[in-house]
């Protein structure tokens, strides 16, 4: 067997069948999928039962609720493919991606394919990834910007990678933590043009929901990733850094970076300031400047 897909579930009675469906009729068909029910308090059990019942394909697994890093954990210790992927159930796949993207697999480690975010909302992007292979991670990471898409949804792994990796239970933006801890294992790395992945905009995800705590989670996930860093990535860790604060009254924990002039003029002003004020005096200026704003 070539691929294993693993999808969780938990909650997701209105979409599981949609996810399924765009599974199992894919153009390419040397696949295994296993579902893992994290104690899903709704119709999910049933649902998924009864797809295993008619596709001897799809494996599912009842388990007690652990959370979206837990489920994606347990399939990784069943599946047999060669290949692994993860789908979340509220999403789903093109028909042909499949058949499109697995021989481009074939020359990689690692492969990451074209995706929608937040489809279906006023806020919907496309991630248009060009074919192109990667001659290190930290060309990876920083030129091509993986550390804005850490997502492990549209990304087809050799399942070696995950020997000694899993995902941190108990964690929000759990992607983020374990992509760098992939990457430092040195696979070969490709992107392509094919495929396409729609990640359905969620207004209750917590990418949507995020406040003080969990992107202090997001923070510490790249503080401790040790990934090499251009004044592009710190700009996006300062913007990360300054809600932090803002939200949550703590101390800033990223270290002092003098930039240079990136992106958009907003970003260029940014700079400037971050330059004259530190990482602490911005932050405090960004709290004031919202507390004004909103009084």
């Amino acid at each position: 067997m070539k691929l294993s897909i693993i999808v969780p579930v938990y909650r997701v009675e209105a979409t599981l069948d949609r996810c399924l469906q765009s599974i199992v009729s894919q153009s390419y068909n040397d696949f295994e999928v296993i579902l893992v029910d994290d104690g899903s308090p709704d119709e999910c059990p049933s649902i998924c039962d009864r797809w295993a019942a008619h596709d001897d394909r799809i494996q599912v697994v009842h388990q007690a609720n652990g959370g979206l890093s837990a489920a994606r954990n347990t399939g990784l210790d069943l599946a047999q493919g060669e290949f692994v992927t993860f789908v979340d159930s509220d999403d789903y796949l093109a028909l042909t991606t499949l058949e499109e993207i697995m021989p481009v697999a074939e020359d990689t480690d690692l492969l990451e394919y074209p995706i929608w975010i937040h489809y279906g909302s006023v806020d919907q992007t496309f991630l248009a990834l060009r074919h192109q292979e990667y001659s290190s991670p930290a060309e990876y990471w920083l030129q091509a910007q993986a550390y804005l898409h850490t997502y492990a949804c549209n990304k087809i792994y050799r399942r070696w990678l995950f020997k000694d990796v899993r995902f941190p239970v108990g964690r929000v933006f759990e992607d983020a933590f374990t992509l760098p801890q992939l990457l430092k294992l040195s696979p070969r790395i490709m992107t392509t043009d094919r495929g396409t992945y729609f990640y359905c905009d969620n207004p209750q995800g917590i990418t949507s929901t995020a406040q003080g705590r969990q992107l202090s989670q997001l923070l510490d996930a790249h503080l401790s990733a040790e990934m090499p860093m251009d004044d592009s990535y710190y700009m996006r860790l300062l913007n990360i850094q300054m809600d932090v604060c803002e939200l949550t009254g703590d101390e800033p924990r990223l270290e002092f970076r003098r930039t240079k002039l990136v992106g958009s003029l907003k970003q260029k002003i940014k700079s400037i300031l971050l330059n004259i004020l530190g990482v602490k005096g911005i932050c405090k200026l960004n709290k004031t400047i919202h507390k004004i704003h909103h009084s």
